[in-house]
């Protein structure tokens, strides 16, 4: 070839290269004027939402990605971005030839195979063959899955510069851009590196934007996730009064749907109580922290309680730009304090009655000096009541000690053994049919099924003191008397059910909802004059539950009786557990 003729040759190239250059550059000033239009509004934040600024970036990042593809006659292109944290390089969102599926799992270390080096030594880095360039084996993996021939891969730095002398002061790398097979057949070469150092740079700052305004979202989406798990409600509010946000639990003391948007309204348009409205006109205009307690109606129209407290909101400059107001529901810590009230005078006066009647026929006895003031019948008689009365005593203390060991947390451990249920009950039965609750027109019988086997596995002292105290409760509440049956049948090849009836005052379904927590009482003008803690059927439904079964009452209403049904297991698989007692302390 004529040495004239080459040259005139490689000018047209250069002439034909540098209007190729002249039109691409033009398109990326295009491109960095709507980065830097993304960066002001990721920066200024004015009224921006995060999640529109973000579809608008990834836009972007897909027009510019398209573009390096398209300029370099590049297949495919992804970047990938540094995670400090795990100090990997994961693929980032979009890419141009990729599926999300084909990218899934993909995480490099920082300094392995060629994407590694490009981002550690922040240089270009080339792959000119997939079968003769050596790649980490993940690299390797991935670009022979993925039909990866050839390649560029970019390092995209970030740099800061001085706004007033524009000199660079710091300079990081974030990530690294690939370009991947080359079409018709080429490969990239030197002359690429130009092309790409311009387009990596302007590709980085966006990239670096998204990142950020990424990490951003997703912070917001994780707080919102924490607060919408808590179990107290939670309000915030700007200074200008309107509500930035409201949890899950909040949304439901104000009735609103779990989507309902709020459109940024006044807290006085979400809030139609008074007073809560005035603890938070307080916070809000006159920058109070306030701790108030306010009575609510819920969805079912019943009376809740909850304790609003709020606290000042600032931000890095210590100025306050809202408050935040927390929604504890404190109805069942109200009705405990009031149980335990009504149970300390309860307590006290089941204490002072066993101890009067001691007391007293000790003192009679005492005063009997000679002997001669009353018969052996009269003493004997005297001797029974003090007796009983010491026994009242002892269970009332022991049901005391038996709820504070619970409460602390202490085991109670049951011990399983084989049980005759027959014999068992039996004894029950006749002890029962001898108590103070046991009048003449009550009748106290039972009824064991055939298919209920003799023997079960039992810690038979808590099995009596089941039995005894649902029987005596039968009893004590059937103060006309009436009949009192005892009935155990099968439920299930495992399973026995135990079925107490009566035919007394019978319960209210409130009282019903309640039945078996501690302290609970029925209140009624029929019940005030019947003695009782509260805290024997407490007792009762932890140690069912304790030996695997579960408690639970029926009645009709007042006046029509009460069945108290339990189930209970033939075998236990295996020994208790210390918590096994200690569950539904709290409640």
């Amino acid at each position: 070839m004529n040495p004239e003729d080459s040259n005139e040759s490689l000018l047209a190239r250069l002439k034909a290269l540098e209007s190729e250059l002249e039109r691409k550059s033009q398109r990326v000033a295009q491109l960095e004027k709507v980065n830097k239009d993304l960066n002001e509004k990721v920066q200024g934040g004015a009224g921006a939402q995060p999640t529109a600024d973000l579809s608008e970036l990834e836009r972007t990042l897909t027009s510019m990605l398209t573009r390096t593809a398209m300029i370099l006659q590049g297949s495919k292109c992804l970047y990938l971005t540094f995670d400090p944290a795990a100090k990997e390089l994961i693929p980032g969102k979009p890419s141009i030839g990729f599926d999300d599926a084909d990218l899934s799992g993909f995480r490099l270390p920082q300094g392995a195979g060629l994407s590694g080096a490009c981002f550690v030594n922040a240089e270009p880095t080339f792959l000119y063959d997939i079968d003769s360039t050596e790649l980490s084996p993940l690299e390797s993996a991935l670009f022979v899955q993925l039909g990866i021939q050839n390649g560029l891969a970019f390092p995209l730095i970030v740099e800061k510069r001085d706004e007033e002398t524009n000199k660079v002061i710091e300079r990081r790398t974030v990530g690294v851009l690939w370009v991947l097979n080359k079409k018709f057949g080429g490969i990239f070469a030197d002359e690429d590196v130009f092309l790409f150092r311009t387009l990596a740079a302007r590709t980085a700052a966006v990239i670096n934007a998204a990142s950020s305004l990424i990490q951003i979202v997703e912070e917001k989406e994780q707080l919102h996730g924490m607060t919408d798990a808590l179990s107290a409600g939670l309000v915030m509010i700007g200074r200008n009064g309107r509500v930035l946000q409201v949890n899950a639990s909040a949304r439901r003391v104000f009735g609103l749907a779990p989507n309902e948007s709020l459109g940024g309204q006044l807290y006085s348009q979400l809030v139609k109580n008074d007073e809560v409205k005035d603890v938070l006109r307080r916070a809000v205009d006159d920058a109070l922290e306030v701790e108030e307690e306010v009575t609510l109606q819920d969805a079912e129209d019943a009376s809740r309680t909850f304790q609003i407290q709020s606290t000042m909101v600032r931000n890095e400059a210590g100025d306050v730009v809202g408050i935040a107001a927390i929604f504890s529901d404190i109805t069942e810590l109200k009705n405990i304090d009031k149980m335990k009230t009504a149970f300390v005078s309860t307590v006290s006066h089941e204490l002072r009655t066993p101890m009067t009647s001691i007391k007293g026929f000790t003192s009679t006895l005492l005063m009997d000096e000679d002997g001669t003031m009353f018969s052996n019948e009269d003493r004997l008689e005297f001797y029974g009541i003090i007796d009983r009365e010491c026994d009242r005593l002892r269970r009332l203390i022991d049901d005391l000690l038996n709820v504070s060991r619970i409460e602390a947390g202490a085991s109670m451990q049951l011990e399983f053994d084989e049980m005759d249920l027959r014999e068992t009950l039996k004894r029950v039965i006749q002890i029962d049919n001898g108590s103070t609750y046991k009048k003449e027109n009550h009748t106290l019988d039972y009824k064991i099924d055939e298919a209920v086997p003799k023997l079960i596995d039992a810690d038979a002292d808590k099995f009596e003191q089941i039995l005894h105290n649902v029987v005596g409760n039968s009893l004590k509440y059937s103060p006309d008397g009436g009949a009192v049956r005892v009935s155990v049948t099968m439920e299930d090849p495992k399973t026995m059910l135990f079925a107490v009836s009566d035919e007394g005052l019978g319960m209210t379904p409130e009282f019903l909802k309640k039945f078996g927590e501690k302290f609970a009482r029925a209140d009624n003008r029929d019940t005030r004059s019947i003695n009782g803690t509260g805290i024997g059927i407490f007792l009762v439904k932890t140690f069912i539950e304790g030996h695997g079964g579960k408690m639970w009452p029926h009645s009709d209403g007042l006046g029509k009786g009460t069945t108290i049904f339990f189930t209970m297991p033939i075998k236990q698989d295996g020994e208790a557990t210390p918590g096994a007692l200690a569950a539904s302390v709290a409640g």
